[in-house]
């Protein structure tokens, strides 16, 4: 199926950007593991994680306690904002589009919610069965259950209409952050900052162990979504023009929403709430770029990647030794982009 929707050409005269975010990204993750309270020069990290991964072909760099911060602190921690960025990003614009509203966001399925309510559960009630990955298991399993409970809801005489799942995902956002509050109130002191800087979201403490699994969800699901892409295309119609195409709409909205469930809950579990960023970027890859989803969920991957890492950057270097939550600075980013949004919008209406 060859579906395509009004301004997918615009990236024909815009080669640029996909290209420059393509050659910003390994240069942001590099630049961005040397940044910190020890700064590292560049060069130094090239070659300490070069000769790390590639001992036969770069000569070794500095050992010793840079080594350690580049290799355990920081490299893990960027690998983790790229992952959760793109994420984010891709997810955002497969729910814009199944939602056919270019404000939706993924979050707004009670996604943030559920999963700040697994962990909070975790870092309030105790309830730890499975040692350190008791906490992105809850988170996860708490993002999963808003999903399921939100299809529930909206999937009423079989069929998965937009306006449903918005106002299901309102509802148990609702319900969800109600709980979680009240745990948190109800909590001993010494538990309460812990829960409230994990539900603002932030990278901090991340390990190895911890990227693995949000890496392989993040690129599985961006392949998936990309090659059903020409299908999101065509929900532009709406739907008795994407049924008339010959595609099962409500099938492909539930499908699609399992997807973004499972990406999200494999990021928020290990990076909690971080808003914004899945309603930002892929909006503003389809201002520059038009709407044909071949072309924004790509784009809008790499747009993220490379955003979350250097937001995570002036999250760890504006208040040292301190660090902010990213989801503070995203959203410090994110509302004025969206005033210029309305702005503009108002500008449009009166011209």
């Amino acid at each position: 199926m060859n579906l395509t929707v009004r301004g997918a050409g615009r990236l024909l005269g815009r080669p640029a950007l996909p290209a420059l975010l393509v050659l910003a990204l390994p240069a942001s993750l590099v630049t961005a593991v040397g940044l910190g309270p020890v700064s590292i020069p560049f060069t130094d990290v090239a070659r300490i994680v070069g000769h790390h991964w590639l001992p036969w072909l770069v000569e070794a760099g500095p050992s010793g306690p840079q080594a350690v911060i580049v290799l355990d602190l920081r490299l893990p921690r960027v690998l983790l904002g790229a992952a959760v960025g793109a994420g984010l990003a891709v997810v955002g614009a497969v729910t814009q589009a199944v939602l056919r509203n270019p404000l939706a966001d993924p979050y707004l399925l009670g996604a943030s919610s559920g999963a700040s309510f697994g962990a909070v559960c975790v870092l309030i009630v105790g309830f730890s069965p499975f040692g350190v990955f008791s906490l992105p298991l809850a988170a996860f399993a708490g993002a999963i259950g808003a999903f399921t409970l939100v299809l529930l809801l909206a999937g009423g005489a079989g069929r998965l209409a937009p306006t449903r799942l918005i106002l299901a995902g309102v509802a148990v956002a609702a319900f969800t952050e109600a709980v979680t509050h009240y745990l948190v109130l109800t909590s001993p002191d010494k538990e309460v900052r812990s829960a409230m800087f994990w539900t603002l979201g932030g990278l901090g403490g991340t390990q190895w162990r911890d990227i693995g699994v949000p890496i392989l969800v993040v690129l599985c699901g961006t392949a998936w979504f990309w090659a059903n892409a020409a299908r999101l295309n065509a929900l532009v119609l709406g739907d008795e023009g994407a049924t008339s195409l010959g595609l099962e709409i409500d099938g492909l909205r539930r499908r699609m929403v399992v997807g973004c469930a499972l990406v999200v809950g494999a990021v928020v579990a290990v990076s909690g709430g971080i808003g914004f960023v899945a309603l930002m970027v892929p909006h503003a890859v389809r201002l520059a770029l038009g709407a044909d989803n071949r072309l924004v969920l790509p784009v809008s991957a790499l747009a993220g990647a490379v955003l979350l890492v250097w937001v995570d950057v002036a999250a760890r270097t504006l208040r040292r030794p301190d660090e902010i939550p990213v989801g503070v600075l995203t959203a410090l980013i994110g509302v004025p982009f969206f005033l210029a949004l309305l702005r503009r919008a108002d500008r449009a209406e009166t011209a």
